[in-house]
């Protein structure tokens, strides 16, 4: 990246944030399609060790989770076999969120069976320091993840939502049914009821949706490759935690977790790259042996 200066890099991160594809970024930076995809798994590699590393010994009272899908390359049903053997097909994003501080407390790309269920919640209660309710959506797999992750220390609540007939209206395939009610299930513990419920995961979901290109649907700005879509991940939930203040807060989420003291900007999750080494050439080797005598 010794080649972008600083003005461009953070332009190309505003773009990719701000729900550009890439080769919309290109377009308006300038950059290089290949440039534009380097910063992107940089970065998006650094996000995830900072995330990581910081996002731990939270105080969650009340964690929403829940998992959105995207695709990459094609959809399951349309990739051949030799291509799903190389990553394409439907790809899922689990997403668990601190219902009082909107922080996204953990995220993880991949499947969307019972072995991912268990390493996210695993991954949600090793970064939750003590008692926590817990409320997910109807989704099978959760309910031995939760409780391996947790053990008994959860107050755990299912809440399934109840859709109504499918219409026969020709916009269906793009919209699903309307959702009639709700039916709570209590699985451990004893969760309060008037705060089991998944709206702000869901809510996050269409924040997602909105500030990255790869989960757009419709368009061809789908994900490639799972590793890109997993990097472009890691930076928009960089950004949502420690950038972006949100709008009932008055603050970021990890001001309110306290886990930053003032609002991120570009500049600051550009610093989180590691910094460039500088590679020696065979010429300063030459130098460097005719110096201590040697032949060349």
């Amino acid at each position: 990246m010794n080649c972008l200066d600083a003005a461009t890099r953070a332009h190309i991160v505003h773009c990719l944030i701000e729900g550009c594809s890439v080769r919309a970024t290109c377009r308006m930076t300038g950059a290089a399609k290949g440039t534009v995809i380097k910063l992107l798994a940089d970065l998006g590699a650094a996000c995830a060790r900072f995330h990581n590393e910081h996002v731990r010994n939270l105080r969650v009272r009340r964690l929403q989770c829940d998992e959105i899908w995207s695709f990459v390359g094609a959809k399951r049903k349309n990739a051949t076999v030799e291509q799903r053997y190389y990553g394409w097909g439907d790809i899922w994003t689990w997403i668990g969120i601190d219902a009082d501080t909107k922080l996204v407390v953990s995220y993880l790309v991949g499947g969307r069976d019972a072995g991912w269920a268990l390493e996210f919640m695993e991954d949600c209660a090793s970064r939750i320091v003590g008692r926590v309710q817990v409320t997910t959506d109807a989704h099978a797999p959760y309910l031995k993840a939760v409780e391996g992750a947790f053990g008994l220390e959860v107050d755990y609540a299912m809440l399934q939502k109840i859709y109504g007939a499918p219409s026969d209206e020709e916009q269906r395939r793009y919209s699903p049914a309307k959702c009639i009610g709700c039916e709570m299930k209590t699985v451990l513990g004893y969760p309060d009821p008037e705060h089991v419920s998944t709206s702000y995961v869901e809510r996050q979901n269409l924040t997602l949706r909105m500030s990255s290109r790869r989960f757009t649907r419709l368009t061809n700005g789908f994900s490639k490759k799972a590793a890109n879509h997993a990097h472009a991940v890691a930076l928009h939930y960089m950004h949502y935690n420690f950038c972006r203040v949100h709008q009932s807060l008055r603050v970021t989420p990890a001001m309110e977790a306290g886990l930053a003291s003032t609002p991120w900007s570009v500049d600051d999750l550009i610093a989180l790259l590691p910094k460039p080494v500088a590679k020696s050439s065979k010429n300063d080797w030459k130098i460097l042996r005719k110096a201590l005598g040697e032949s060349a």
